[in-house]
């Protein structure tokens, strides 16, 4: 009886440990203990996967650099009160939108539900000038990118959870409360297994 029990105790931990495959689309969640500074308590967008590489997008770490003055040039941009994000360190010097839109706009790819990205500088001038707002529409600096395995070991590892995204997350008007809650629910994912 007492061994049947540590054998099924052994089996849910192991089940807590394998984690999901990433999906454009999943959130990758920093654990408590990651302890890479450019990721601590982040949240990032899957955007793509495969084997070979893997790229996201922080969703919680707004910058205190507003939209006007990358886009001060466009109509509507120099009022434009909204900030930038820092979507992680690879490349800051580039700029990418998340945006929600009912169909596919030209000029950008889909990521999962009514979620679509692009770097095109016409489809972000577009946007900006209708007035957008940042419930539907985030600029992002930079992104986050993994080789070939790189972000396969790193989950191995422990360094992240990876949970199912949602939208409204994704354009929270509080992103520093992102990353609490979904730590919370991956944390309950994980408990579930230890008491079904």
């Amino acid at each position: 009886m007492l061994r049947a029990a540590f054998l099924a105790l052994c089996c849910a931990v192991l089940s807590a440990q394998d984690a999901p495959t990433p999906a454009p689309g999943a959130f990758l969640v920093a654990k408590r203990a990651l302890g890479d500074p450019n990721f601590i308590q982040t949240v990032i967008l899957v955007i793509q996967y495969s084997k070979e590489s893997a790229m996201g997008l922080v969703i919680n770490d707004p910058s205190d650099i507003p939209m006007s003055k990358l886009f001060s040039g466009i109509k509507g941009g120099k009022e434009n009160s909204a900030v930038l994000y820092f979507g992680g360190p690879v490349q800051r010097t580039g700029a990418q939108a998340l945006l929600r839109a009912k169909t596919k706009p030209e000029e950008a790819r889909h990521v999962f539900d009514d979620i679509y990205i692009t770097g095109s500088s016409t489809l972000l001038e577009k946007t900006i000038e209708s007035g957008a707002k940042p419930d539907a529409f985030r600029v992002y600096l930079g992104y986050s990118g993994w080789g070939p395995g790189q972000l396969d070991r790193e989950i191995e590892a422990g360094a992240w959870h990876v949970v199912k995204g949602d939208p409204a997350s994704v354009f929270d008007p509080n992103p520093s409360a992102v990353w609490e809650r979904m730590i919370r629910r991956a944390q309950l994912r994980y408990a579930h297994l230890f008491v079904r």
